[in-house]
């Protein structure tokens, strides 16, 4: 559980630093769609630092298989969908967008896995 939620922690703090940085280092260099492209993708890189962090609350017992299933899910979410986008608003080439879909999958993968492990945690 430790190493699954410090990885949450450093993910959540990366998140915190990319908002501030669309906020504070590209609001006056990037158009309004590409600084709303990399608004998006640090707001999902939040949600899903802390949804990693909930799956690793669930590592125990019979929930334990499903939950980090559900962690490594989220985590290469945050690499594939999030970094697409990060990607996509700096550079804008059109390329990266084609990789953002299968983040998203992974996303929803490791939510329906989070179910799994909510449904196998003992009382």
């Amino acid at each position: 559980m430790n190493t699954w939620l410090a990885i949450a922690a450093v993910n959540g703090a990366l998140a915190v630093a990319a908002g501030a940085f669309a906020a504070h280092g590209l609001s006056e260099r990037l158009g309004t769609h590409a600084l709303a492209t990399f608004e998006t993708g640090a707001r999902y890189h939040m949600y899903h630092a802390l949804a990693m962090g909930l799956a690793a609350i669930g590592l125990r017992g019979r929930s334990a298989r499903a939950a980090t299933w559900s962690a490594w899910l989220f985590l290469a979410g945050i690499v594939l969908f999030c970094g697409s986008l990060y990607l996509l608003a700096l550079t804008e080439q059109r390329v990266f967008a084609f990789v953002t879909p299968a983040g998203g999958l992974a996303f929803l993968a490791g939510w329906a896995m989070l179910a799994i492990a909510a449904a196998r945690v003992e009382p």
